[in-house]
């Protein structure tokens, strides 16, 4: 077969008009690149994230705190969430699933805790979990406290269930006893489809009672089609009080006489779409399981219905549901009613295939069900495993192309996962092409309208090993295409293709293609082009040709490429593109296999794919290894790792041999780039009598390779003090000079050996303050029942205050609550499990590289305290720098920083620093310097310092008064707040320029300002400013406001404080 023939020329297309997509041209993130939901996301925004996402920023935005089971976890709802939580205010709490996990939930909403009470506006408490979580949880909900408006308990379950056989379905048997046996304050939605799952978890926080929301967590919400993020009213209603929900609805002819009732999901979808091709047979779904309204189901059924079947899915054949039980005493005069128990077993088949349940409802019915009786639609679906990483995201791109039209087609993406299929697992992604006007075709299940058994009508294998190993052409249609992206021409793949796949090939008339990808791109990529978006813009291209069918011709495929991509394809043109696509497409001749001679052994029997698991990131079926845990060991572990360093050094990537050229192995347990440098100064600026230590660092930095930019912050990876150390060794019973193997943080699945004393000194925050999480851990090591009591007491809810007092006014640290519960004494190897690691503390850099060259200035001030115990404190990394040595190493990472400089040296700058706060406008003034130096035009720099003495701290001031003498500082306002009677402070220097500030901010000249220091003195500088602007920027109160705000936008107000 010639590159120029037509693959589907026989073959039906479901099109519609092209309209003028948004470009994927330069994404590389996926469908999703283009739009992710968020807990930031408006109401009635049009999305194409998954629903799972919607339904976790709902949860974000409308409660207090959310707990997250970790079957909930296991099926990836409910990570997202744990993401967001630095971002948001919600409180996330990980639990597991166990016999009576639900009095945690009982326990939260009987008693509250501190944090939570400062949320309680958003009133619920939400729980992630699974049906078979749910089961575990419902016993302990008996007890569970009224309904209130600050607290209610939402349960939102992701309806996915492992079978026997390790395969996932969205089957709700598991929690059919627990939804019957929910007391009457809780209200039972269950939803089944992707946009009416949102709906529905926005519901949730709608009403007053407690609300258990079931969802198709095997399907629609991890489907990617396009929803709306759904608003939420306050929750103030009940079920029966909204007019515009619907508990039950009806779907059928209004004659109909034989009557399905089901709850809803996505057999309910199933049932729908049938139904509507099917007369005399009608569809009732239950929305909302409880409260039962009898009155509601007499107006959903059709008066013409003489029987009912309630269908409901059991966990074995002799259990029973929820539903029948309530249909059949809700008194449905001259109707019978009989009920059909649908175990797991039967029920995964028919999750799997619309054909199964057609036959089901045709043999209880006696009316003729089938799928191929009206539906219309395509189904396409590309095979991979995660090696093919190039083409990683073709099916989102491909259902880009249809999901942005707005026309005629629905489009949804739905990705299933083999972890079995290959060492690292495979993906099956099915793309579903509807008719956007059939309302129960493009909301009925993906797995069941387009299984993988003989019912997709265009297969891409992306990854060609799968060839030999499973038996791919059982998932296309008789005729269908197979596109197969090989490299190696149409020989090739015919080689590869099995015995038992040839025959299938052969006996069901499957066509079967190929294209280069990778040899395709590369003829007519250059070196400005990106080769994986270009491999899988090429397939693309291909796909779409195939798709097109009949209609193809190169100006079609060009006409479409030029709206998708524009003129130009990842660099290359789009012309190009085009015919490299079109002329690179072949068919495969497949040949007739040789009989097999009778003593030949059986040919292998091909595999199946099967869905068992969500994603392929899960350690348990990816081959990555375990994290480690530390252990304690001779000096023989050490000396193997010196002699096969081979086998035990961390890999190193050229681009990180690069930037550490003098030592790639500096802390190699650490993940950011570190550099070795040396202290060449260390000088006390205040006077000894002073009670201030505030000091300047100097370190070299010549042939480390360190660069920074101006405003950036120095991390310095500080020590505990070596005297502590060997203190706590001794009190402890550990020998300092003893090897212990601890995992590294960057790496936790490799290890690196030290002795106990270094890993105490510098790996192990000994002395830094224990979380909470901590007391409750080391009780479980406390052989004395009181040390045992007290520390699970601190731990737990009640214990807030006691653990408040110990953390914020004794400033305990993990040493000494060690010394405080002595029986619990884990052994070092645990301890060094249960504290964290020492995190760099990081400095802002108090010199410009530009000026100073190979060097890096830091301003520092000690911080030390007394408890109320009248015990001293220190800060660990402030006392470690203030203990450094002239000529002694320290380790360094840089962190960018907001501090930067505007980007045209006219532009005035406007600085105010407090204290130490100082620092980064050092640097701003010695680059400004340096630009005068070399005869450079720059705008104004006005500089703003407070601190209490001029005589004691007066920072750098003898430097300042040169840089005012010579001109480089504009104007300088000094406040130092205790040598007048009245405290002066720098807002009210900047009153006193407030004609000058105005100007400069509002002005053509585009003023910055910068404020470095404490968080205390913001809102009064915010004030001083808001007036400059009014008086002499022209603005009202209301527009200066919002003028600040968009020179935040702007990064022209920038504070950095702490």
């Amino acid at each position: 077969m010639s590159g120029v023939s037509t693959p589907l020329s026989s073959s039906s297309t479901l099109t519609g008009p092209l309209s003028e997509p948004s470009s994927p041209k330069g994404q590389k993130g996926g469908l999703n690149a283009y739009d992710t939901v968020s807990p930031h996301t408006a109401p009635g925004t049009t999305t194409t994230s998954p629903v799972a996402y919607t339904i976790e920023a709902l949860a974000a935005q409308h409660s207090s705190s959310v707990v997250v089971f970790d079957l909930a976890e296991q099926a990836g709802f409910g990570v997202r969430i744990t993401q967001w939580a630095e971002e948001t205010d919600v409180k996330v709490t990980r639990a597991q699933t166990r016999a009576g996990a639900g009095l945690g939930l009982v326990g939260r909403l009987s008693e509250g805790t501190s944090e939570d009470g400062a949320r309680a506006t958003k009133g619920a408490i939400t729980a992630f979990t699974t049906p078979e979580g749910l089961a575990q949880m419902v016993p302990a909900l008996s007890i569970l406290p009224a309904p209130s408006s600050s607290g209610r308990l939402v349960i939102q379950v992701a309806a996915v269930t492992p079978t026997p056989t390790l395969e996932l379905t969205p089957t709700l048997a598991p929690a059919a006893r627990a939804l019957a046996s929910l007391g009457s304050d809780f209200t039972v939605l269950i939803s089944s489809t992707a946009q009416e799952a949102a709906e529905f978890a926005a519901l949730s926080y709608s009403l007053s009672s407690h609300v258990v929301h079931v969802f198709d967590h095997s399907g629609a919400t991890r489907e990617t089609g396009k929803s709306v993020f759904p608003e939420v009213a306050s929750a103030t209603s009940t079920l029966s009080e909204l007019s515009s929900f619907a508990q039950f609805t009806y779907t059928g002819g209004s004659d109909a006489e034989v009557a399905l009732v089901l709850l809803n999901g996505p057999l309910a979808a199933l049932a729908r779409l049938l139904a509507s091709h099917a007369p005399g047979l009608g569809v009732v779904s239950v929305r909302a399981l409880s409260p039962w309204n009898i009155e509601a189901l007499h107006k959903a059924l059709p008066e013409s219905v003489k029987k009912v079947h309630v269908v409901e899915e059991v966990p074995n054949g002799s259990g029973s549901g929820p539903l029948f039980g309530d249909v059949l005493t809700s008194g449905l005069s001259n109707v019978s009613v009989r009920g059909h128990r649908v175990p797991s077993k039967r029920s995964e088949a028919f999750h799997n295939s619309a054909n199964a349940f057609a036959k089901f409802i045709t043999e209880i019915t006696s009316i003729p069900s089938s799928l191929a009786q009206g539906a219309k639609y395509k189904s396409l679906a590309f095979l991979s495993t995660p090696t093919v990483a190039s083409l990683t995201h073709l099916p989102q791109i491909t259902a880009h192309t249809f999901l942005t039209q707005g026309g005629p087609i629905a489009a949804r993406l739905l990705p299933v996962y083999d972890a079995f299929a290959s060492s690292q697992g495979a993906v099956i992604s099915r793309l579903v092409l509807t008719p956007s006007n059939d309302e129960h075709l493009s909301k009925a299940p993906v797995s069941s309208i387009a299984s993988l058994e003989k019912q997709v009508d265009c297969l891409t294998i992306v990854d060609p090993s799968l060839l030999a190993s499973h038996n791919t052409f059982t998932l296309v249609k008789d005729g269908a295409p197979v596109l197969v992206l090989a490299s190696g021409g149409a020989p090739e793949v015919a080689s590869r293709l099995p015995r038992e796949a040839i025959e299938d090939i052969n006996a069901r008339g499957i066509r079967v293609y190929t294209f280069d990808v990778e040899n395709a791109a590369a003829e007519i990529g250059d070196s400005g082009s990106d080769a994986s978006l270009l491999q899988t813009a090429l397939a693309h291209l291909v796909l779409l040709r195939i798709y097109l069918g009949a209609t193809a011709t190169p100006a079609a495929v060009q006409t479409l490429s030029a709206r998708i991509y524009g003129d130009v394809v990842a660099g290359v043109s789009s012309t190009v593109a085009c015919d490299a696509a079109w002329s690179g497409l072949v068919g495969v001749e497949i040949p007739v296999p040789e009989p097999l001679a009778e003593d030949a052994a059986p040919p292998k029997k091909l595999a199946a794919f099967a869905f068992n698991a969500l994603n392929l990131d899960d350690p348990a079926y990816d081959g990555r290894p375990a994290p480690a845990i530390p252990t304690l060991g001779s000096w023989a572990e050490a000396a193997k790792r010196l002699i096969f360093r081979e086998a035990f050094s961390p890999a190193v990537s050229s681009s990180t041999q690069v930037a550490h050229a003098t030592d790639p192995a500096l802390r190699p347990d650490l993940t950011e780039e570190r550099f070795l440098v040396t202290c060449t100064v260390n000088k006390r600026l205040t006077p000894l009598t002073y009670d201030r230590n505030v000091f300047h660092l100097e370190f070299d930095t010549a042939g480390t390779g360190l660069k920074y930019a101006i405003g950036e912050a120095l991390g310095v990876h500080g020590w505990n003090d070596e005297a502590e150390v060997l203190e706590f060794c001794e009190w402890y019973g550990v020998d300092p000079k003893s090897i212990i193997t601890l995992p590294a943080p960057g790496n936790p699945s490799q290890t690196h050996s030290r002795t106990v004393f270094h890993a105490l000194q510098q790996q192990i925050d000994l002395f830094g303050r224990p979380p909470k999480g901590f007391y409750g851990a080391l009780a479980e090591h406390a052989k004395n029942r009181d040390d045992a009591m007290a520390l699970r007491f601190i731990a737990a809810p009640e214990g807030s205050a006691t653990f408040k007092k110990l953390s914020e006014g004794d400033t305990v640290t993990y040493a000494d609550v060690l010394r405080q519960f002595p029986s619990a004494r884990p052994s070092l190897s645990e301890l060094a499990t249960l504290v964290g690691d020492i995190k760099p503390r990081h400095y802002s850099i108090a010199s410009a590289q530009s000026a100073v060259g190979d060097r890096v200035d830091l301003l520092v001030v000690t911080v030390d305290w007394v408890t109320p115990s009248g015990s001293p404190r220190y800060g660990q990394c402030t006392r470690y720098l203030a203990g450094l040595k002239v000529g002694q190493k320290v380790t360094v990472s840089i962190k960018p920083s907001v501090m930067k400089l505007p980007p045209d040296d006219m532009q005035p700058i406007i600085m105010a620093g407090l204290g130490t706060g100082a620092a980064p406008f050092r640097a701003f003034i010695q680059h400004r310097a340096l630009l005068v130096s070399q005869g450079k035009p720059v705008g104004p720099l006005i500089y703003y310092f407070g601190s209490r003495h001029r005589s004691q701290e007066y920072l750098y001031g003898e430097e300042l008064e040169a840089y005012i003498a010579d001109g480089i500082i504009t104007h300088a306002g000094l406040a130092f707040s205790r040598d007048t009677k009245k405290k002066v402070y720098i807002q009210h220097k900047m009153r006193e320029d407030s004609e000058m500030l105005g100007k400069m901010l509002a002005g053509p000249d585009k003023g910055v300002f910068y404020l470095c220091g404490p968080t205390w003195p913001v809102p009064d500088v915010y004030a001083a400013l808001i007036d400059s602007l009014v008086q002499f920027g022209g603005k009202t109160q209301e527009e200066a406001a919002q003028y600040l705000e968009d020179l935040k936008e702007e990064e022209r107000y920038v504070l950095e404080v702490y």
